[in-house]
């Protein structure tokens, strides 16, 4: 029917649209503010449903897909012609990705077409993981909003191009590139240098999450570098520098989250750039993590967020 209908996987709540209709995917795009260049991903109920999105599976996406779908894995593959252009920025190409949620996959297989969600959230903004950070971006943008539980990882998708020779990772996610590398050794990481190409030229990146701004707050992050003790992480606002004499009583005002691992810390780090917003603070210091298996992709987001 062409509505937008936002929806909770593992990783962040997805906005759902069918991907077969430019005219609603169009629409997508307004509600959330989100530059035409920047292509959506198509999710799908069932890994074994690949070719009513994909043209094709190559040798090494099949493999990949076998070991981590359902899961957080996006495959970039060559597309389909049902699939709107719109969709993929009019590229040969697309993300296919089979979430591993109930609801989504439910949501999926009632659908019976290949739905188009990227985050639900305003562009730019961090991703929503709770709905009801979702509705605070996007009520009275969309049609309607599952009230679900919060997602469980918290960040997006890895996602990697296989429309190639060899597998290129072109954003880090909660399956890291080593174990990508234990399936299919010749995966490689999408450069820095290669992302400033796609940037300064403009020209249509084939997957999202790579392009600036994105993740941000209102709120100015600051990142900063702490040597890891044990296995404690943490994610802080002003609080960060409370006891001492220069900011005694700054406490009052402040605002402070400690994970326990990396995997919570993922799980909690937009919604905890939410809740700096809700308060109004000007500024938050962001203790950088670790390039341990999730921390990359969560350094990847912190990164983004403080626009760096």
């Amino acid at each position: 029917m062409g509505g937008l209908v936002a929806f909770p996987t593992e990783t962040v709540f997805g906005l759902g649209v069918d991907a077969t209709n430019g005219d609603a995917v169009a629409k997508l795009f307004q509600a959330k503010g989100r530059p035409s260049n920047n292509p959506l991903i198509v999710h799908l109920d069932d890994g074994r449903h690949w070719a009513r999105a994909a043209a094709e599976l190559p040798t090494v996406a099949e493999a990949l897909l076998d070991a981590f779908c359902p899961g957080p894995l996006t495959l970039v593959l060559p597309k389909r012609q049902i699939i709107s252009d719109e969709v993929t920025a009019g590229l040969a190409t697309v993300g296919v990705r089979i979430p591993d949620h109930p609801i989504a996959r439910a949501i999926l297989r009632t659908a019976a077409v290949p739905v188009a969600a990227p985050s639900a959230n305003r562009s730019g903004r961090p991703s929503g993981t709770t709905w009801q950070a979702v509705s605070e971006d996007l009520d009275g943008r969309i049609d309607a909003i599952f009230t679900a539980d919060s997602t469980t990882i918290g960040i997006e998708s890895t996602v990697v191009d296989c429309s190639s020779t060899h597998p290129v990772v072109l954003r880090p996610g909660a399956i890291t590139l080593e174990q990508l590398q234990q399936v299919v050794p010749q995966t490689r990481e999408f450069g820095p240098v290669e992302e400033r190409r796609r940037l300064v030229s403009g020209e249509p990146v084939n997957s999202p999450g790579i392009l600036h701004p994105h993740y941000q707050p209102r709120a100015e992050v600051i990142l900063v570098e702490v040597p890891p003790v044990g296995i404690s992480v943490g994610v802080s606002a002003v609080s960060a520098f409370c006891g001492t004499e220069e900011f005694e009583g700054l406490h009052e005002f402040a605002l402070a989250k400690i994970f326990g691992s990396l995997e919570d810390y993922a799980g909690g780090f937009y919604e905890f750039l939410r809740e700096v917003d809700r308060r109004a603070f000007e500024r938050v210091f962001v203790q950088t993590a670790s390039e341990d298996g999730i921390g990359l992709a969560l350094r990847d987001r912190q990164r983004r967020a403080a626009g760096t």
